[in-house]
């Protein structure tokens, strides 16, 4: 059984929590989302489930569709349809991921080649809109439309989110606030559709399902700040991407809003990076040092120890069961993790 520690000591753990230990209530059912995410890119169209096995086998956490499985099970549910609407979390986040890498033009995800390019960016736009598709369409197998409303809005949002962000790339001088409206839209608002989605396949009152999205929109802010933390703190090879890789594509994320806020040198090394889209290994040595001196990297964490905390809050209004234990453990492990 999982417990949750103290969460604003999770950061000063050596490594990681065992991901496999937490998943293990719904360890089959998210093993049967593998299997579905394969048999629905199955096509004639031969590239499609080429590609879709590709990004199948990338190393993916699965921290949604799993979310989904144990809300649902936490909520009393037992039924087929929690496979399916994990799998169609799993399409919508794996769009986003294909498509985002176009647009940042990012050569690798999660230590190997990005697909568009492997395989070009027509095809890989093309392959992104497919799955958007794809998962709706599956979403419409069973007749709960107000899932299916859901899973929409979820989705425009993470869209809106994308061409906000664009609208901001390269500018400096973004805002605390306007970085979290981005945050919200392009990773919150599917943690909470999974978190809510699963209680609405079981016995759960409106309040508990609203608990549960806010439980994974806290945690999907959570999840998101420590990954902009991971561009700063981690190993490279760890962390599978060049190092600066937000900054030299012209994401200013919360360390560096919160250092600027301070003034001095380090806007003139800001500057430098966002406009180039390069950095040398001095930049970056002397660009660290002053994320830690001024307390920038500490002032992150808090937020998103902040953000894990009231995720937890959350769960107060459900029954003790392992599936609740391993949702507790959710946010510990977003906070310790290295990669």
């Amino acid at each position: 059984m999982v417990r949750l520690t103290r969460v604003s000591d999770v950061h000063k753990s050596q490594s990681p929590l065992d991901l496999a230990q937490i998943f293990d209530p719904v360890r089959e059912d998210l093993a049967r989302v593998d299997q579905e995410f394969l048999k629905h890119v199955q096509s004639r169209v031969q590239l499609i489930p080429q590609i879709g096995k590709y990004l199948q086998t990338s190393g993916g956490k699965r921290i949604r569709p799993a979310t989904l499985l144990m809300a649902a099970r936490m909520a009393g549910y037992q039924g087929e349809r929690a496979v399916l609407y994990a799998s169609v979390i799993e399409f919508v986040h794996t769009a986003t991921l294909v498509h985002d890498d176009i647009i940042d033009e990012s050569g690798t995800r999660r230590g190997r080649v990005a697909v568009h390019s492997r395989w070009g960016t027509d095809i890989t736009v093309l392959l992104g809109d497919y799955l958007y598709i794809k998962s709706m369409g599956m979403a419409l197998t069973y007749d709960n439309l107000d899932i299916v409303r859901l899973l929409c809005e979820v989705t425009l949002r993470m869209i809106e989110g994308e061409l906000y962000q664009l609208t901001k790339t390269g500018d400096v001088d973004i805002t605390v606030d306007e970085h979290f409206d981005i945050i919200r839209r392009k990773t919150a608002h599917l943690f909470g559709g999974s978190a809510q989605i699963g209680g609405m396949l079981g016995t759960t009152t409106p309040a508990q399902q609203a608990a549960l999205w806010e439980y994974g929109f806290n945690l999907g802010i959570a999840f998101q700040l420590v990954d902009d933390l991971l561009d700063y703190t981690a190993d490279e090879r760890a962390l599978g991407k060049p190092i600066a890789s937000d900054l030299r594509e012209g994401k200013v994320t919360l360390p560096i809003i919160y250092l600027l806020e301070r003034g001095g040198r380090a806007r003139e090394i800001v500057d430098g990076i966002v406009r180039d889209r390069d950095v040398t290994r001095e930049q970056w040595t002397e660009l660290k040092q002053m994320l830690v001196d001024s307390q920038a990297i500490a002032k992150a964490w808090r937020q998103a120890e902040h953000y894990a905390g009231v995720a937890v809050q959350h769960l107060s209004g459900f029954a003790a069961s392992p599936e609740r234990d391993a949702l507790l453990a959710l946010p510990e492990y977003v906070l310790s993790r290295d990669r």
